[in-house]
């Protein structure tokens, strides 16, 4: 069945499932939104399988969506190398998926190295579980993100590796000491991310395990915000110690809190430019 498949649909499965939004999609492919939704649905019944799910606002892939990003994807790098043999085409932009927190924190200077020496790379962004699947399913070819423990499927090098910190005014009254343990935090209002975040959800275990008392102060998205309303005084937080702050914040680290660990994840068996952007980053 996937040999009746033409280019064309090939091409616009990988680029809706690069995007996972049919607008998107739609604008780099220069069709419309209904025109692309429609070819998809035909995608579907002629393979007979459902590519994708909506859960909420959000699309996402089935298994056979990601297997056939991949091989959408494989089928393009291997017509673009045999091209670049006929000297026909230039190669494709190599693609890089990673979270806000490492474009901001970790990728900056590496990617500021990469991009002057006149290489491409499209940039997509996504949280851990968006990441692996990118890679897994050929739509992103390098991805950034923290893991608590690497998959066996990927290929996963350790980056760098941070202690879970806790940030407060200097007039709250922990700013004094030099560590802290979670039995500190009994009672206190903290500034968290929303509830389906995972360092949300790692520190609400943690602090239920130690059987420990807190409320919410404010929920928000995104780490620089997080750190905002620390130094507005609506409440300490415990943050990624990469974060960075000003000296009107203190960062002091939890000592019974596990260390935050970014890899570079690529699949098995990359070529060479892929190669070369992991060791760029690395």
């Amino acid at each position: 069945m996937v040999m009746d498949l033409v280019a064309e649909d090939l091409q616009a499965f990988a680029v809706f499932a690069r995007h996972r939004n049919f607008t998107r999609a739609g604008v780099e492919l220069h069709v419309s939104q209904p025109a692309l939704h429609a070819r998809i649905r035909k995608l579907e019944a002629r393979l007979g399988t459902q590519l994708y799910v909506k859960h909420g606002r959000q699309l996402h892939l089935t298994d056979a969506g990601e297997r056939l990003a991949a091989f959408a994807n494989d089928t393009q790098d291997r017509t673009a190398h045999f091209l670049r043999t006929l000297d026909a085409a230039p190669p494709r932009p190599l693609v890089l998926i990673a979270g806000s927190g490492s474009y901001l924190y970790l990728l900056a200077d590496p990617l500021r190295r990469y991009l002057t020496r006149g290489r491409e790379l499209r940039l997509l962004t996504g949280d851990a579980a968006e990441t692996l699947t990118a890679v897994r399913g050929g739509t992103a070819d390098v991805g950034v993100t923290a893991l608590g423990i690497p998959p066996d499927d990927l290929d996963c090098e350790l980056l760098a590796q941070f202690p879970q910190t806790l940030i407060v005014r200097s007039d709250h009254r922990l700013a004094g000491r030099r560590t802290v343990r979670l039995k500190d935090l009994q009672d206190e209002a903290l500034v968290v991310p929303p509830k389906d975040r995972p360092h949300r959800q790692q520190l609400e275990r943690s602090m239920l395990d130690q059987g420990l008392r807190w409320s919410v102060a404010v929920e928000a998205e995104g780490w620089e915000l997080l750190v905002h309303f620390v130094r507005l005084g609506i409440g300490p937080a415990v943050v990624n110690g990469s974060v960075r702050t000003t000296s009107a914040v203190r960062k002091i680290p939890v000592k019974d809190l596990p260390p935050v660990r970014y890899y570079v994840v690529t699949r098995p068996g990359r070529d060479d430019r892929v190669d070369g952007l992991r060791r760029a980053l690395t």
